[in-house]
């Protein structure tokens, strides 16, 4: 578990003015062996300005379990961790509506749709995510930002 992040600084997030959702690959980073995406996925995690769905962290579960990157005891701890020191907004019915008003209007695939839905009823400007085109506006007031650029 050599490359977690201190839990105590989860606590200790800096301030900022707007909220920013994060995509699972975000998270997936902040525990792979890529040290420059690394070291930028931690310090996004420390910002107190983070909004995440219960989709991202069952995202990271699976993906952290599937390709090995923690052990079974090692994704428990993290994720659990995630589930308490962090904001994580749940998934339901509204967002699955909005998500498929997103995937129709922008023709981003479902699981996509739902997590800038989810980002959408969030209140959040930004979402950094690897997987989706930097710097296209969603109901121009979400950007999407890949912080790996």
């Amino acid at each position: 578990m050599e490359n977690y992040l201190p839990i105590t600084n989860w606590t200790e997030r800096r301030c900022m003015s707007d909220k920013i959702f994060l995509d699972t690959n975000v998270l997936v980073y902040a525990f792979g062996s890529d040290s420059s995406k690394r070291i930028i996925a931690e310090n996004l995690l420390l910002r107190e300005d983070i909004v995440m769905s219960s989709q991202v962290v069952g995202e990271f579960i699976a993906v952290t379990s599937r390709k090995q990157i923690l052990k079974p005891a090692e994704i428990l701890l993290v994720s659990r961790n995630f589930l308490r020191t962090l904001p994580v907004v749940a998934v339901t019915g509204i967002t699955v509506s909005l998500a498929l008003d997103v995937m129709t209007k922008y023709q981003f695939a479902y699981w996509d749709s739902l997590i800038l839905a989810a980002a959408l009823e969030s209140h959040c400007t930004l979402v950094y995510s690897e997987d989706l085109q930097s710097g296209q506006r969603i109901e121009d007031r979400l950007v999407i930002v890949d912080p790996f650029m």
